[in-house]
């Protein structure tokens, strides 16, 4: 991960003040299922947090919406490039 000044949180804030929506990928509490995600109709940002680590919780509380990727089995979380792309076509309206 790269980030350059001010910082991973103060782009996150600018990116909302340039009114962009915010959407994390994580396992969280309340977090809203994919399939209840609204299409994007907005500029929207996505965050995608490390495979192992996820995103830090600083990050996700300022996001607009936190979703998850509901899975059946054992698994419990997807490749980063996956889950980005699920996310990415149901915010397109595709899904």
């Amino acid at each position: 991960m790269h980030w350059v000044r001010p910082g991973k949180e103060a782009w996150v804030r600018n990116q909302r003040s340039a009114g962009r929506r915010i959407v994390a990928i994580e396992l969280v509490e309340d977090a809203l299922p994919l399939s209840l995600l609204d299409p994007a109709r907005e500029p929207t940002v996505l965050l995608l947090g490390h495979e192992h680590h996820g995103l830090p919780r600083e990050i996700i509380d300022l996001a607009d919406d936190v979703v998850e990727i509901p899975m059946i089995g054992r698994g419990a979380s997807l490749n980063v490039a996956v889950a980005g792309s699920l996310v990415l076509y149901r915010l397109a309206g595709l899904s």
